[in-house]
């Protein structure tokens, strides 16, 4: 069976957005994101049906960003993947007006024009890096999960070279050895499969959660502790106000860029934070991303 001919959309971002800035976006996998070529960036993935596998070619001419949707999947599912990853899909006027009223976000928003944060694939494939990834470099973890797409998942050939999509639920649960997974890592990979079939790890049904007890649902995965639960909730779900506490950086790097006298406890976060709403997340993750840059101290 082929694919049907590829689906071109158009999105138009409220609000500066730049793909280019998304495809070297600073930390998180790298996986499904070549370097930048130009305004251009390529994704290979899981559908949020569980069901396909889809890839997209984006492209950004002046404001509009163009994808070329490849793959079996409704072209209309695909889209709102594909938005969700680029956080797309809120308004970037909404979270510009942060920065009006928070000097701070606003000269880090004018030094970082563009950038919104980019998520996971889906709380599944965030899930199954969060296991590829724990006690090993994120090197080695990334080659694995190439790996893995190539042999059990699906190959896109694209403009910019081959790009693998990770393995669907049902055929993950099939791999019962593979080099460079041990049995417990892949046990703890079947876990994440079956909630993907069952529906535990749909975006809507985690955010449709209270933050505490969406965290406390995914530690139930084998494997996923705070740090990794808060990973997945906040970088795969589409989430926009969640205030990123469990991050260890963020105050340090707030203390660094509001020129406190010592770093914030997280009730004195909290309420710093509060003229972030509704863009806590982004926040944080912009923060992130500039004291990644200026290389600000954080270990304690």
């Amino acid at each position: 069976m082929t694919d049907p001919a590829p689906t071109v959309v158009s999105f138009t971002p409220d609000g500066a957005f730049s793909l280019a800035s998304s495809a070297s976006f600073g930390f998180g996998p790298h996986t499904g994101r070549p370097k930048p070529d130009g305004d251009a960036m390529s994704l290979a993935f899981v559908t949020d049906d569980m069901r396909h596998h889809a890839a997209a070619v984006l492209t950004q001419e002046g404001a509009t960003v163009t994808a070329r949707l490849l793959g079996d999947a409704d072209p209309h599912v695909v889209e709102a993947q594909v938005a969700r990853v680029l956080s797309l899909d809120h308004s970037g006027k909404a979270w510009e007006a942060v920065g009006e009223r928070d000097p701070v976000i606003g000269r880090l928003q004018a030094e970082h024009r563009g950038l919104r944060p980019v998520l996971f694939h889906s709380p599944y494939e965030a899930a199954a890096w969060s296991i590829l990834s724990q006690r090993r470099h994120r090197t080695q973890a990334t080659a694995v999960r190439r790996r893995l797409g190539a042999e059990h998942g699906r190959v896109f050939q694209l403009p910019g070279g081959d790009l693998e999509a990770f393995p669907l639920p049902e055929d993950l649960l099939s791999v019962t050895s593979f080099p460079g997974l041990e049995p417990l890592r892949i046990e703890r990979l079947h876990a994440v499969a079956r909630a993907a079939l069952d529906g535990a790890l749909e975006p809507a049904r985690l955010l449709g959660m209270a933050s505490d007890e969406a965290l406390a649902d995914l530690q139930r995965l084998p494997g996923i502790g705070p740090t990794y639960a808060g990973l997945i909730l906040l970088r795969s779900t589409g989430a926009t106000d969640i205030l990123t506490l469990g991050e260890p950086r963020l105050p340090h790097y707030v203390r660094h860029f509001y020129g406190l006298p010592g770093t914030p406890r997280p009730d004195e976060l909290e309420r710093l934070a509060e003229e972030w709403r509704p863009f806590r997340t982004w926040a944080g993750v912009l923060i992130r991303v500039a004291g990644d840059r200026d290389g600000v101290a954080w270990a304690s």
